[in-house]
């Protein structure tokens, strides 16, 4: 027999039963598109937070008041040093650190809003002009925060999207007087439209001079002092230097945390790539499930074709002409069964990105790959066993069965 022959001997095998056909082809695919759908929700979810992280914006360094000891409470500890809290001046200061291109210090907290007998609550960030270009907020309207001595605090805000339609409809926002609070303040910008990012709502936020919002709330601490390194290869010295510098500030205690966003990104990195190849594993046991059903769908052939192997072998057909027939049809229910399990993922797939436009549930190419060639191998694989009983059938009493 010929190539084309056993292919053809193959299919119309698989053409004579065609609902036996059918159920294979389909527990084939349901194991290849669920393999491809998980793994697009997977890798979908590391790259939707990959790229919230780094929408708050590159080569980030954060310092934030305590130290994240590992050591446990200690009472002595607790009495003796008290963590000092991070000012202005430690902002100020980590500017002359050479790996550091820009700082911005930043304190939080929530207050009013009014303007015109509209009034709503509102989160207001206390930071500098350095803010906006460090966290790559970009501006609809008017400008930034004036470049001032940050003790200073000019009476100006910069208003987020939602609050500027809120309040002003479609009037000019940029120039006009509101009230945060008990303060009178001129708005100098509005922010464009982003959404919900990770940690705060843009569209909802007030960001107001630091020293300002220090006064608003009563208060001379800092929430946090963003960093940006002058590249990606300064991150870990511009952490070091800012380790150094707060140190020797605070009479030698290291008592604040720095983190970098390089650190965050990679540790979600291989936390959700994990869970993918996970979900991957989960997803590919569907896929020895389907094998077995191709094995017992071959089995019963066996069974059924008997006559048809023993006239076979009886016209000379040799054992691994049999063999290869069977394992040719093994590999067409496989293959079949993999091309339209890949179609029903990738649909599924854009069914996902479709319901949920912020996530890029996109299957990655080593998932559709794995996924395609373990179908074919699972089917080849318990394609052997029915192959090599109808290989070993003696014609004479195939012939006598049938």
């Amino acid at each position: 027999m010929r190539l084309a022959d056993t292919l053809r001997f193959a299919r119309d095998a698989a053409a004579g039963y065609p609902m036996r056909t059918t159920l294979s082809v389909l527990a084939m695919s349901i194991g290849v598109a669920a393999v491809v759908i998980l793994t697009a929700l997977g890798d979908g979810a590391r790259r939707y937070v990959v790229g919230q992280f780094s929408s708050i914006g590159t080569n980030l360094v954060i310092v934030l008041p305590g130290r994240s000891g590992t050591g446990g409470f200690n009472p002595a500890n607790a009495i003796t040093t008290t963590p000092r809290d991070l000012t202005i001046d430690d902002a100020g200061a980590l500017r002359r650190a050479p790996a550091v291109s820009r700082v911005a210090p930043l304190t939080v907290g929530t207050s009013e809003i009014s303007f015109g007998g509209r009034l709503r609550e509102i989160m207001v960030a206390g930071a500098t002009s350095e803010f906006i270009p460090i966290r790559n907020f970009e501006l609809a309207q008017g400008s930034g925060l004036p470049e001032e001595d940050w003790n200073r605090g000019s009476p100006v805000a910069v208003i987020g999207a939602k609050i500027r339609e809120e309040l002003f409809g479609n009037e000019p926002a940029v120039g006009k007087l509101i009230r945060v609070g008990d303060r009178r303040l001129r708005v100098v910008g509005v922010l464009k439209s982003v959404g919900q990012g990770l940690g705060m709502d843009t569209d909802e936020l007030v960001i107001v001079p630091v020293s300002l919002a220090q006064a608003m709330f009563n208060s001379n601490t800092l929430f946090r002092i963003l960093v940006e390194a002058r590249s990606r290869e300064a991150i870990p010295d511009a952490k070091e230097q800012a380790m150094e510098i707060l140190k020797q500030r605070h009479r030698g205690e290291e008592d604040v945390t720095v983190i970098t966003q390089d650190a965050i990104l990679a540790t979600f990195d291989k936390l959700l790539g994990a869970l993918t190849m996970g979900v991957a594993g989960i997803a590919a046991i569907s896929l020895a499930v389907a094998g077995i059903l191709v094995m017992n769908v071959m089995l019963v052939a066996v069974t059924q074709r008997t006559g048809e192997i023993g006239l076979l072998k009886a016209l000379g057909a040799t054992a691994r002409t049999i063999r290869l027939a069977f394992l040719a049809e093994a590999a067409m229910l496989s293959t079949v069964g993999a091309v339209v399990g890949y179609l029903l993922g990738q649909l599924g797939a854009f069914g996902l990105r479709q319901a949920f436009p912020v996530f890029p549930a996109y299957p990655p190419d080593w998932a559709v790959i794995a996924g395609l060639s373990t179908a074919l191998l699972t089917g080849l694989l318990f394609g052997v066993m029915p192959a090599r009983r109808a290989a070993r059938l003696d014609p004479v009493q195939a012939l006598m069965k049938h």
